[in-house]
């Protein structure tokens, strides 16, 4: 039993249904994925039409909308069959899936976590709360080196390298973590701080950042965590501390899925119990002052009452006689654990740090670019003999699993899924070229292998179909913008429309970085070199 295909496109109105033979194929084309079916999935399409006796598309919708139910209902089945396995918790009960992993996680820590009860700690923490990096430092590079068919020994040997954090959030989950016992201290001996140890700090600082720093920093500048100055940075000053217990209390829940992580057969377990990790850490950071009432009304003098109300905020009007009344909460109950999520945010950060500057700089200094960055991952562009070799030394530092098992390198498959160890995303084929324009705009070459393009904001059958490689070049050389129109479902008061939207797919604008005059190589905000004008 397999999915069905339906011309939907082509049903464009009621009386399409009463037709008594199915479409031609051309007539399945997909508008919204501009893409047409293949000649096996119209051949089944004919098979489930004669199979199946079928007088007319009506009947043949019907049983397509029945049979996209009941796979629906096996895979559902199926989740629910994987959840009472692993949780004994039926998934049918929750709303969502982090409200599930929540129950989950308490149910087998058997933990109780103390909330923030003072609003100036609350707000404290709040105001600390820092996404993880995303940036592109140096925007183009090629590959030289001795695996490659046009390789010039003439010219110095450079290797392309795109590494992964496994479960980088699962990582930092696993480490000691806010938990009780929160409160102010006055004093603190920053040099005497046991990382590890019973108690844990959040500080707020002043740091003086010397100029002598900017050029070895530019590429990752430091001081994303509250932490003691890293790399000669200067403590100015010391604002607040906020002290508490800490314990490694997530650690066996994240232990218990990564295990079921690696012993899953199918890529559904494997993303499931993936999930599962993060959605914690979703659950800590849970800003309810977003959330919004809605009060549905059809009554004018009601209406009236609502708007003159401080708290209105706007209003949707779907016919004469309804509106939806967006209001803004009058009261806020602060439930939520956010200093575990704050500490996460910025343990995370610290991996990823001492990977960069203790690894990578500390071996190879000022033959080491850091292309580009995005919370979990780095994409290098590095000067040496052979950095697969240098990988098979430092085997304990990444995870090498999906290697090849016979590969030209003689690196052993070692440290599957083991957390906060850096995976090659190329699994040992070797990238060639790389443009990257800006945050979530990226794309490079793998030899022997597809063309890898990263765009957000572009639906996926539209970068695959209508940009290229070289649109990234002329984007990064010309600097001009690249539109690209795609096909959307949009809801507007809840009536569903496909529409034709043109977007700014490419650009080289990139507000995060200094772009530089070759065009290729930025500078970090606040560089010492960057002039007035640049500024």
């Amino acid at each position: 039993m397999r999915k069905g295909c339906f011309p939907y496109d082509y049903v464009s109105d009621v009386e399409k249904l009463n037709d008594t033979c199915l479409p031609p194929k051309e007539k399945f084309y997909n508008r919204l994925n501009d893409e047409d079916i293949t000649d096996d999935d119209y051949q089944h399409a004919n098979h489930v039409w004669n199979a199946f006796n079928i007088k007319s598309l009506g009947d043949y919708s019907d049983l397509y909308v029945k049979t996209d139910v009941l796979l629906l209902s096996d895979i559902f089945e199926n989740f629910r069959s994987v959840c009472m396995k692993a949780y004994n918790l039926d998934p049918v009960w929750y709303y969502t899936a982090p409200g599930l992993s929540w129950d989950s996680m308490l149910k087998l820590t058997n933990v109780k976590i103390e909330l923030l009860m003072d609003y100036d700690m609350y707000l404290f923490v709040e105001k600390g709360i820092r996404g993880g990096i995303s940036q592109c430092s140096n925007r183009y590079a090629m590959a030289n080196n001795k695996f490659l068919p046009n390789f010039e020994p003439s010219k110095p040997q450079n290797f392309l390298l795109y590494l992964d954090t496994n479960n980088l959030y699962g990582w930092a989950m696993s480490q000691p973590l806010p938990l009780n016992n929160f409160k102010w201290i006055d004093f603190l001996e920053v040099d005497h701080i046991d990382e590890n140890g019973e108690k844990g700090y959040i500080l707020e600082v002043d740091l003086e950042y010397p100029e002598s720093l900017h050029d070895y920093h530019s590429d990752l500048p430091l001081a994303p965590e509250s932490s003691v100055p890293p790399g000669c940075l200067v403590l100015k000053k010391v604002h607040k501390i906020l002290e508490f217990h800490q314990e490694s209390w997530l650690q066996p829940y994240i232990k218990m899925n990564t295990q079921f992580r690696t012993e899953a057969e199918n890529e559904f377990e494997k993303n499931f119990y993936k999930l599962m990790n993060n959605a914690i850490f979703g659950k800590t950071m849970e800003n309810i002052r977003k959330r919004v009432d809605i009060r549905l009304c059809s009554n004018g003098e009601k209406a009236e009452r609502l708007i003159s109300k401080p708290n209105f905020k706007d209003r949707t009007i779907f016919c004469e006689n309804l509106a939806a009344f967006h209001m803004s909460r009058t009261s806020l109950t602060l439930n939520k654990p956010i200093a575990v999520g704050m500490s996460i945010l910025d343990i995370s950060k610290t991996l990823m740090y001492e990977f960069h500057y203790h690894k990578m700089k500390a071996c190879y200094g000022e033959n080491v670019k850091l292309l580009y960055t995005d919370t979990d991952s780095f994409i290098y562009d590095i000067k040496c003999d052979d950095i697969y070799n240098d990988i098979k030394n430092d085997i304990n530092l990444f995870d090498t699993s999906e290697y090849p098992t016979d590969n030209i390198y003689g690196i052993p498959r070692k440290n599957k899924k083991v957390l906060g160890k850096m995976k090659d995303e190329n699994c040992g084929k070797v990238m060639t070229e790389f443009i990257g324009l800006r945050s979530k705009m990226y794309s490079f070459k793998v030899e022997d292998c597809h063309l890898i393009k990263k765009l957000k904001g572009v639906k996926k059958s539209t970068l695959e179909k209508k940009i290229d490689f070289e649109d990234y070049r002329r984007c990064l050389l010309e600097d001009i913008n690249l539109y690209s129109s795609m096909n959307l479902i949009r809801s507007v008061n809840h009536d569903i429309y496909t529409v034709t939207l043109n977007k700014l797919a490419l650009s080289a604008h990139d507000e995060k970085r200094c772009l530089l005059n070759n065009k290729i190589n930025t500078l970090a905000l606040g560089h010492y070199s960057i002039n007035c004008e640049q500024r």
